[in-house]
């Protein structure tokens, strides 16, 4: 009797444990980090004046009314919220409401053995293999496993190979190598 016990309130807080984990991970906060040239939309709810569209400036920061030039390089969309509604609610407004969202990401870069090398522009989700398919396809000539991904602002490091299903985020440039056979 004392082993079925101890098994169901282990059972019990495991499962618990469980739903807690679980509730932190799907909070639905984004753990998006900003970055030079993402176009967002800052809504202040009942202050059409106080309401734009910015995209971060290349020292990842906006020009903001009322509250001046703001550094907003590196804060995901619910830190700038809270930070414009704390700063509006000392002195500008009682009780202010905002929401921060992204309207357009930066862009990822690819080059080397794809039909269209460039810039485009970032889908959340992205992995590799979608974005050659976003790039025309692979050359004739591309290889089917030299692929690179230098991260932005990793200048110092060298590109890191990975593979086809690799996760691509705002900002990195891909490199797909030529295969010499």
């Amino acid at each position: 009797m004392l082993k079925s016990v101890v098994k169901f309130v282990a059972v019990v807080v495991y499962l618990l444990g469980s739903v807690v984990t679980h509730a932190e991970d799907s909070s639905g906060l984004s753990d998006y980090p900003l970055g030079v040239g993402d176009l967002i939309k800052v809504t202040v709810f009942g202050e059409e004046n106080l309401s734009m569209e910015v995209r971060l400036s290349d020292a990842g920061t906006v020009a903001y009314p009322f509250l001046g030039e703001l550094k907003i390089l590196g804060l995901t969309t619910g830190q700038l919220g809270e930070s414009i509604r704390s700063q509006l609610a000392d002195g500008y407004l009682v009780n202010p409401s905002v929401s921060v969202e992204i309207i357009e990401y930066r862009q990822f870069f690819i080059y080397g053995e794809v039909e269209e090398p460039g810039g485009y522009p970032y889908q959340p989700g992205l992995t590799l293999q979608r974005a050659v398919a976003i790039a025309g396809g692979f050359s004739e000539r591309a290889s089917d496993d030299k692929f690179f991904v230098a991260a932005e602002g990793d200048g110092d490091r060298p590109p890191v190979k990975v593979t086809i299903n690799a996760v691509i985020k705002p900002g990195d440039t891909i490199t797909v190598e030529e295969s010499f056979f």
